[in-house]
């Protein structure tokens, strides 16, 4: 973390006002929350400066109000939640900016903890507009940026305001940095990149950085169907960009420059119903029945994928393998996923997941609590994977 300014080198905290940036973007059902996950992440770093007499100051948007108040996009139905989860009550004020945000501010006393209305109330937020993010600025004598999930993005809120104030990253950013730049940035090698998912189209980006990044790819999921039929082999029925069919072997072609190993299917578990427990047989990657799907990667696929993470000494994984929501074409996911974990547990992997459907696939495996970390920042994680500058984080970056 060299790199990045943390909470370590904020110096003390006492009576400072500090503008702590966080992703309260959580699901919501009649008016309450339904998963608190994001909001657990960010209470170890809330506690930690209020502890330290800080006086907290939560950003955060919700929802897309298109820069105009909309009660049903309002972060007050948050507070209890955030309040049970930070063992502490929590102030609420009824806008971020202007005279409402000044007068709850400014009733704060040290160690308490106040949640501002929805920075996408204002259009300037999206637009990262200079005055708006003055005027942010104006409740605060520092910027801490807890959410990663939304540093992809130039807004106010996560951009702007690192220029105005010291800006630091806080512990869960601080993690997510760590654990990408043990990732790709500086891995131990051999790095194995697990790449699943639908599309190929998605993901291209993707795909191009890592083939110059990584020693070994593994390509799962739909995506694998495209690379398939690029290679002259009939899916049958399966999900196929055949349109992609020259990209494809364009970034077949550019692996093999770059002495990256990619990783196919050999054999597939098939279907002719996309269903639960539907009736299935395993195949060859060349003898999918014309009528068939693709749903799942094969034994004998897995045993490969297996061997692979067994030379890695890093795997940075997003997507599926295959149909995971239905079984037995979560067969594949589950069996690599959990080979993965056993070797993270024995100290013998760096392992590095991210994307919502991978959160979600680990998590139905067993193992989210048992890789070396895993993202839940959807967009931000994915274009980092891409090799993009995410603007949030560079403002944060170190100077000389």
């Amino acid at each position: 973390m060299t790199d990045f300014r943390t909470l370590d080198d904020a110096g003390p905290l006492q009576g400072k006002r500090v503008l702590l940036r966080v992703d309260l973007n959580v699901p919501m059902e009649g008016g309450r929350v339904t998963d608190a996950t994001r909001i657990e992440r960010v209470v170890p770093t809330i506690r930690e400066i209020a502890e330290a007499g800080g006086r907290v100051i939560l950003l955060a948007h919700f929802g897309r109000p298109k820069g105009k108040p909309d009660p049903k996009e309002s972060l007050k139905p948050l507070l209890p939640t955030l309040s049970e989860k930070l063992g502490r009550p929590v102030a609420f004020g009824e806008d971020c900016v202007g005279e409402a945000a000044a007068k709850a501010v400014a009733s704060l006393n040290d160690g308490d903890v106040l949640l501002l209305e929805n920075t996408r109330y204002h259009a300037g937020e999206e637009k990262n507009e200079a005055a708006f993010a003055q005027a942010l600025a104006e409740n605060g004598d520092l910027y801490v940026n807890e959410a990663f999930s939304a540093a992809h993005r130039a807004h106010a809120s996560t951009e702007g305001l690192a220029r105005l104030l010291p800006a630091f990253a806080g512990r869960l950013m601080q993690a997510e940095l760590d654990a990408l730049t043990k990732g790709l940035e500086d891995p131990a090698r051999p790095v194995i990149a697990i790449v699943g998912g639908a599309k190929v189209s998605t993901k291209i980006d993707l795909l191009e950085n890592l083939v110059a990044k990584v020693d070994m790819l593994v390509i799962g999921g739909g995506m694998a169907n495209t690379f398939l039929h690029a290679q002259g082999k009939d899916v049958g029925k399966s999900l196929c960009e055949k349109d992609l069919a020259g990209t494809a072997q364009r970034i077949l072609a550019a692996a093999k420059e770059k002495n990256c190993t990619i990783i196919l299917p050999v054999d597939a578990l098939v279907a002719r119903e996309f269903k639960a427990n539907a009736e299935n047989e395993t195949v060859p990657v060349d003898s999918v029945p014309s009528d068939a799907m693709i749903l799942d990667v094969g034994a004998s696929s897995i045993a490969t994928i297996d061997g692979a993470i067994d030379e890695a000494r890093t795997l940075v994984w997003n997507g599926p393998l295959g149909a995971f929501e239905l079984t037995p074409f979560d067969t594949g996911t589950v069996a690599v996923a959990q080979h993965a974990a056993r070797r993270t547990k024995a100290g013998q992997l760096v392992s590095v997941a991210g994307g919502g459907d991978t959160v979600a696939a680990l998590n139905h495996a067993g193992v989210g609590e048992d890789f070396s970390y895993v993202s839940t920042a959807g967009g931000a994680f994915l274009e980092w994977l891409e090799g993009k500058e995410l603007p949030g984080v560079e403002a944060l970056r170190a100077k000389g």
